[in-house]
């Protein structure tokens, strides 16, 4: 539950929502990290390890690993759960990222 309190107010934080045996997340992760840091490094990115937090993810309704949130303000703007492409995520960050930055 501390992870939550961990998400921006004021500002972009990007919950990648995995367990550590998903080996999707596992690949996928430092491309989503690459992808913050060289276009939107003013995201802040958060993990939670949902077989840690499993109230945590019941309460944002994540029921399957990789998920990704982006938090806007502390609210939720838009998720993406399984098939995660970068371009497609890259793109949903931006409209965002652009309204704030």
């Amino acid at each position: 539950m501390e992870e939550i309190k961990s998400i921006d107010k004021n500002g972009l934080t990007l919950g990648y929502f995995s367990t550590p045996d998903c080996n999707v997340c596992k690949t996928l992760k430092p491309k989503v990290k690459e992808l913050l840091g060289t276009r939107y490094p003013e995201v802040k990115f958060l993990y939670v390890d949902v077989s840690n937090d499993r109230e945590l993810a019941a309460q944002l309704n994540v029921f399957a690993v990789p998920t990704l949130i982006l938090f806007a303000d502390g609210k939720e703007s838009f998720r993406m759960s399984r098939f995660v492409g970068l371009d497609e995520l890259g793109d949903k960050i931006g409209r965002i990222y652009n309204l704030y930055f």
